[in-house]
């Protein structure tokens, strides 16, 4: 009987043992499993973290790209700019596209007053580079300019020039009554307002409210008769005297650039007799632009302000030095 129980102790001893194993066993695996699983989602975690944080460079990185030296897709600006400016833009144009190579900027060249005009009359035009404040003046005040884009870019002064050769006895303004004919471009063109202002501050012409509004006649009267072309632009004024059909003419200087062949200074009227001969820019509202034509008008202005565009203008006698 002792023998029996003894034997049943043992098998349920045994069996406790058992089943004391089996559990630390399943405790095991359960921590076991606990730990991959945790490890799997902290390796996860980090590795959608280090996703996200490589991401987010990306896009920066890409933004910075966009700030700074964006490259615009294809598109076209049309730039209004003064006859003055005819060879310098052409130079300019080139040197912007080197790293905007998809602007296809074209430029329209012509007197300012006359280009303004254009623009009034609902003309397609992104930028307006005038050779005076006045026209961008008017502009402005009639809304069609992108605010916070207008700069004074260059300063210009105005020249009393003869062609090459020539015997002239006329050494500037004071004596252009010397003269047997004048090329001179009228009061709306502002090479031919800056004439006039000269003429008047040097007191051969008669003080007027509106210097640009003086006819070619009287500035004519106030010379003893001498005979006076009247032109249409500066582009016209330098022809005609390179070309010899008029004696003398006022150009500005940067006129006299690639010409030196041909035409002679004789004067370089001083700033005191003309005031600044500022030339701005801006960007026109055009409405029927967009977007990229738009952001790429105003990158461009931007660039007419910049150190390499400056450098341009040097080479082509045009002041830098301006407020």
């Amino acid at each position: 009987m002792q023998n029996e129980e003894s034997i049943i102790m043992k098998k349920k001893t045994v069996s406790i043992l058992l089943m004391a194993a089996m559990a630390l066993s399943l405790a095991a695996c359960g921590f076991s499993n606990s730990t991959d699983s945790s490890s799997k989602s902290s390796s996860k975690a980090e590795s959608t973290s280090a996703s996200s944080a490589s991401s987010e460079a990306e896009s920066a990185s890409r933004a910075e790209s966009t700030a700074d030296g964006e490259v615009f897709d294809d598109t076209t600006v049309t730039v209004f700019a003064a006859k003055s400016l005819n060879s310098v833009m052409e130079t300019l144009i080139s040197e912007y596209n080197r790293t905007q190579p998809n602007v296809k900027l074209v430029g329209s060249y012509d007197s300012s007053g006359t280009l303004m005009t254009q623009i009034e009359e609902g003309a397609s035009c992104d930028v307006f580079f005038s050779a005076a404040a006045k026209q961008m003046d008017q502009l402005e005040e009639e809304n069609l300019l992108v605010e916070g884009t207008r700069h004074n870019i260059v300063n210009n002064q105005v020249c009393v020039v003869t062609y090459e050769g020539n015997n002239t006895e006329v050494t500037g303004l004071e004596d252009l009554n010397k003269a047997s004919s004048i090329a001179l471009a009228d009061g709306s063109v502002p090479v031919g307002k800056y004439t006039r202002e000269a003429l008047v501050n040097a007191g051969i012409l008669e003080k007027a409210d509106d210097v640009s509004a003086i006819t070619t006649q009287q500035v004519s009267e106030a010379l003893s008769g001498v005979e006076i072309n009247e032109c249409a632009n500066v582009g016209a004024v330098t022809s005609a005297v390179a070309e010899g059909s008029n004696e003398v003419g006022t150009v500005y200087y940067s006129d006299t650039y690639g010409l030196e062949d041909r035409l002679k200074v004789l004067q370089v009227v001083p700033y005191d007799l003309t005031g600044n001969v500022i030339y701005p820019a801006a960007q026109v509202v055009n409405k029927e632009a967009n977007e990229t034509e738009q952001a790429a008008a105003e990158d461009f202005v931007e660039f007419l302000t910049s150190d390499e565009a400056a450098a341009i203008f040097r080479n082509y006698y045009f002041d830098t030095e301006v407020e």
